[in-house]
């Protein structure tokens, strides 16, 4: 098969990886000047993906992986599969549902999910009269994408005096840039996510169920970042599916979408409240997902663009752990740091190899390196029947990937270990004990 990737800095490399490991040709275009070391020697890059599309044609199965939602991007993606063209990502209705968030929230309210109190604004006057008017704790969500997680708050004082102060800070920092924001009544309980493979018609496969860790430093402190680890698993999920994402089946077969989606949630005793969608892969999305994978990426694509097929989930938990370096959490272009720092191994056997997924890497010289324009280097995997276990083990294997300043969290995982696990479990919103993965079918 040939597959093109389009994307800005290269977020799919190890899964590219994995499918010209697979005997798949594959050319990736990345777009941002300062990942094109990224994947580079590893990778086959390609300056324009336009000139590909011929050689795309060259093939009965080719297929374009579109790794991320950007400007105009989803309406492209639209405009290639009217071309005849096989293409897995999303659509220009999938970035909206991402990008503008009041209206993900209308639309999940309209499906007749529960949804938290959310008001859009595009000037900090009208924010600051809310305020005034309604103090309470929120969380303050901006809309595009030219922001990134990190930039996004978490209030925590009953009036709302911290989400103020933060606003006022971003909105001087970005004075004579029009963009819009949300603020988002805070919801207490354990956060977790559900996501699902959507073929252009239905659901494929079994969901999954997630627990990110968004902050910097081990108990949750620091910034927010786009990801430092992750807990998942697809066993025990069609209860939580068939009560959130799968009511969304209708509007993304309407809609033109064919990807992976994800689903962020709240859960506390008075239900399950949605927060947002992710319409993407993401990273490292893909990474968590792909050890609990038996069909390899190759089939399971295929049987997306062509919308025959199914996929076949293994059972377990998968811990992954983000190896991080600077400018992480930040990019190049705001914080100055070096690329081309050695990225080494110590006693990593072949097959903890295929539990390592390379990010912002290339080769130089000979010599793996780091690259790209955030700091996101690697993730280290691993599989069990228990979050312990596996825990224990991803962290055994970052342990031994050595890269001068690199930062990670031993604690993905702990606060299921303590009770957050349990807590969902006794709600009700898995599928009984013993019961293996559902199919996310609609």
């Amino acid at each position: 098969m040939r597959f093109l990737g389009i994307g800005d800095t290269c977020d799919l490399g190890a899964l590219y990886m994995r499918l010209v490991a697979d005997g798949h040709e594959v050319k990736v275009h990345v777009a941002d000047p300062l990942a094109q070391g990224t994947m580079a020697g590893l990778v086959e890059h390609t300056p324009n993906w336009e000139n590909e599309l011929d050689w795309l044609r060259g093939a009965a199965d080719g297929i374009i992986l579109f790794e991320n939602v950007a400007q105009s991007r989803g309406e492209l993606q639209d405009r290639l599969r009217h071309d005849g063209f096989h293409v897995i990502g999303g659509s220009a209705w999938g970035d909206r549902l991402e990008n503008d968030r009041a209206f993900a929230q209308r639309v999940l309210g309209e499906l007749g999910l529960q949804t938290a109190k959310v008001v859009e604004f595009g000037d900090l006057a009208s924010a600051e009269d809310f305020l005034d008017r309604h103090p309470a704790r929120y969380v303050l969500k901006f809309n595009g994408t030219n922001f990134s997680s990190n930039e996004n708050y978490v209030g925590r004082l009953a009036d709302g005096a911290d989400v103020r102060a933060m606003l006022r800070a971003k909105l001087f920092e970005r004075r004579g840039e029009a963009f819009s924001f949300v603020l988002m009544e805070h919801i207490e309980g354990v956060e977790m996510g559900v996501g699902a493979y959507f073929n252009g018609e239905r659901f494929i496969g079994a969901a999954c169920l997630d627990w990110e860790h968004k902050r910097f430093f081990p108990g949750n402190l620091g910034e927010l970042t786009g990801e430092m680890g992750t807990i998942a698993t697809f066993d025990r999920s069609g209860r939580f599916f068939k009560r959130t994402l799968q009511r969304m089946t209708a509007l993304l077969a309407a809609n033109g979408y064919c990807g992976y989606i994800n689903l962020n949630t709240i859960v506390n005793r008075r239900g399950i409240w949605p927060l947002e969608f992710t319409c993407r892969f993401g990273y490292p999305g893909f990474a968590v997902l792909s050890p609990l994978q038996a069909t390899r990426w190759a089939e399971l694509f295929g049987a997306m663009a062509t919308r025959r097929g199914d996929a076949t989930m293994l059972p377990g938990f998968c811990a992954a752990i983000v190896l991080t370096t600077p400018p992480f959490p930040y990019e190049r272009d705001t914080v100055e740091s070096a690329v081309g720092l050695p990225v080494m191994f110590d006693g990593v056997s072949e097959q903890e190899r295929d539990q390592l997924y390379y990010g912002e890497v290339g080769m130089l010289n000979g010599q793996l390196v780091t690259s790209g324009t955030s700091g996101w280097t690697m993730v280290a995997t691993a599989v069990s029947d228990s979050i312990d276990d596996a825990r224990r083990k991803a962290g055994a294997l970052a342990d031994k990937v050595i890269v001068p300043d690199v930062r990670y969290r031993r604690d993905i995982g702990c606060g299921l270990i303590d009770g957050d696990f349990a807590f969902v479990e006794s709600l009700g919103l898995f599928d009984p004990a013993g019961k293996a993965a559902t199919a996310a079918k609609s």
